[in-house]
């Protein structure tokens, strides 16, 4: 082997390792910041689940706040012998953990919840919207919320299923618009 060739093979290494290096940071950054999203959305699925717990003990007595008014409660004896011991485990660790975290939070201010934030900003149009934009005008409005386009989907849907706001198919679009009270209609909703 030539000294010349040995030199062109050692740049062709070189210039590999030098791409390959700058690949690498790139993957880098975007799994930081892929993992730094994820625990934004386990943060807010964590508070789901406080709230989920909290609202738990009411079901029994009377409906949840935001229940519809023709969509019934289901009794705890409904439930699977399996699936309430679990959940009564699992009940009283959330329970202490919530406790836990209600003392560290005396004195601050709380943060609007996210569903009523879209709610808010879905009652501010008469036309239907996109979970897109509604997620664009949330992040301009409230710049310290940034939730995932997932999260805010999904929080949409729940707002659905609450029978709070509509959701209308448009050819491949699904567009969302809030029901105005005392407008609440039992029919199904297109989906």
């Amino acid at each position: 082997m030539t000294s010349q060739s040995a030199g062109t093979l050692r740049s062709r290494y070189l210039e590999q390792a030098a791409s390959d290096l700058e690949e690498n940071h790139r993957r880098q950054q975007e799994l930081t910041e892929r993992l730094s999203a994820l625990k934004r959305e386990e943060a807010l699925l964590a508070d789901i689940l406080k709230l989920a717990e909290r609202y738990e003990g009411l079901a029994d007595a009377s409906r949840l706040p935001e229940q519809v008014r023709d969509e019934p409660a289901v009794p705890r004896e409904k439930r699977t012998p399996a699936k309430a011991t679990a959940r009564r485990s699992t009940s009283a660790k959330t329970a202490r953990a919530s406790q836990t975290a209600k003392a560290g939070t005396k004195g601050r201010p709380r943060r609007p919840l996210l569903a009523d934030l879209l709610a808010d900003l879905l009652g501010a149009h008469d036309e239907p919207r996109p979970a897109k934009e509604l997620r664009d005008e949330l992040l301009r409005k409230y710049p310290d919320r940034n939730p995932t386009p997932q999260v805010v989907r999904n929080t949409l849907e729940s707002l659905v299923a609450k029978g709070r706001i509509r959701r209308h198919k448009q050819q491949r679009s699904v567009m969302y618009t809030v029901i105005k009270s005392g407008h609440q209609q039992s029919t199904p909703t297109a989906g």
